[in-house]
């Protein structure tokens, strides 16, 4: 058995509203729900973004929850890429640039596509790349 593709992807942040700013007026994602304090549900293409308070969802459900999904975290800044075409690493570099928002890292990889990195309100590396860095 081998997966057939990554349906959601998290990342966690320090500051929900600065977060939920950032990603829909920023990045314009689509908000799926919200938990005050815990949690953003992001719409991106065919799968969702994540978005949680890290100490949060460190603390382990009621038992008597409806929802048992486990305790989880991470410590640091996290990573997370969009795909991009190259004309559309140019248009997002733009809008970026519009919004103020700083350009952090610009390159060509030796294998061929482009990236663009920028941070999220709490640290998180955000990469726009065309998908052929990976040769897909």
């Amino acid at each position: 058995m081998t997966p057939s593709a990554i349906l959601e992807s998290a990342l966690y942040v320090t500051d929900l509203p600065a977060a939920e700013r950032f990603y829909t007026d920023i990045l314009g994602l689509i908000l799926l729900g919200k938990v005050e304090g815990r949690h953003l549900f992001f719409r991106c293409g065919p799968c969702v973004l994540l978005i949680f308070n890290a100490e949060a969802t460190k603390i382990p459900h009621a038992p008597d929850a409806k929802l048992k999904v486990p305790p989880h975290g991470a410590v640091g800044e996290g990573h997370l890429c969009f795909a991009a075409t190259a004309a559309e690493i140019d248009g997002w570099k733009a809008h970026l640039q519009a919004k103020k928002i700083a350009i952090e890292s610009e390159f060509e990889w030796p294998q061929g596509g482009r990236s663009i990195y920028i941070r999220d309100p709490s640290g998180n590396s955000i990469e726009f790349a065309e998908p052929r860095i990976w040769g897909l």
